[in-house]
């Protein structure tokens, strides 16, 4: 068991390393990456098919708190949060977020890849098309901000991600300047994985078959690799931004998550 458990986390510290790159570089959410590679790599480890995908999307996004964490403390040092924002959209989205670990507990497990393909194919499908709407209306009302964020914290917890593909085109539509959008996504995405790992830790406090080294569906051994170096690359990946052709690039990240997404939903 130990011998499985170690190799898994040498694989996630690989696994962190590439998904801290690709964030600093490109700006996406390492669960866009991070669930599906848990998927292939943690059956190898020995972890009942049945768990596979709740243990992913609760590791994804406990992996998220952390990096996130990071990203919109930088964000606040810029003065780039619109706190006035995180304030309207904070009960829907940590609605959302707990919610989407309730739902992901009731659906059947074997459609929970499905359903994540589905997600990922449109977050793919937009990067692709880098659909940037950007309008000067107002934000809508409270209730129209709390059903909005309720919507983007449930996807975001079902996908396992922060959230960022979904609040950044949000706020922009409403007229937010692009830099404050994403300052402000980043702790929008912080809340979304508190929320979404709370509720994946109590879903599967007490379940019997879990593996050690859990804490309800988040396996720690997978959540420490990802952690330990997606923190470190995530600067070198910044560093990089004005050196490759990033949007080129962006492109290419969202032919590969077409092609996972769609390999996910045949499989």
């Amino acid at each position: 068991m130990y011998e499985t458990t170690l190799w898994l986390f040498s694989m996630c510290l690989l696994l962190g390393s590439v998904v801290g790159l690709l964030a600093g570089l490109l700006g996406i959410g390492g669960g866009l990456l991070v669930v599906p590679a848990l998927v292939w790599l943690l059956p190898k480890a020995g972890i009942a098919s049945h768990l596979v995908m709740h243990i992913a999307l609760a590791t994804s996004l406990a992996s998220i708190v952390m990096t996130s964490m990071a990203s919109a403390r930088n964000h606040l040092k810029l003065g780039n949060i619109d706190f006035s924002v995180v304030k309207t959209l904070a009960p829907g989205i940590i609605a959302g977020g707990l919610g989407g670990s309730v739902v992901a507990e009731i659906i059947p497990s074997h459609y929970l890849p499905k359903i994540f393909a589905v997600i990922v194919l449109c977050l793919a499908i937009q990067m692709l098309l880098s659909m940037k709407v950007i309008n000067n209306k107002p934000l809508p009302n409270s209730l129209a901000c709390v059903s909005s964020g309720g919507i983007i914290g449930l996807i975001s917890s079902l996908a396992g991600i922060g959230g960022g593909s979904l609040t950044v085109p949000y706020l922009s539509y409403y007229g937010i300047e692009m830099r404050r959008a994403i300052g402000t996504a980043s702790l929008v995405g912080f809340l979304i994985a508190v929320s979404g790992m709370i509720g994946f830790i109590y879903a599967g406090v007490g379940s019997e078959s879990l593996p050690a080294f859990s804490a309800g569906y988040v396996y720690l051994p997978a959540l420490f690799g990802i952690a330990a170096t997606s923190m470190i690359a995530t600067r070198y990946g910044a560093a990089l931004v004005s050196r490759l052709p990033t949007p080129t690039l962006k492109k290419l990240f969202a032919v590969l998550l077409l092609v996972i997404s769609i390999k996910m939903f045949l499989s």
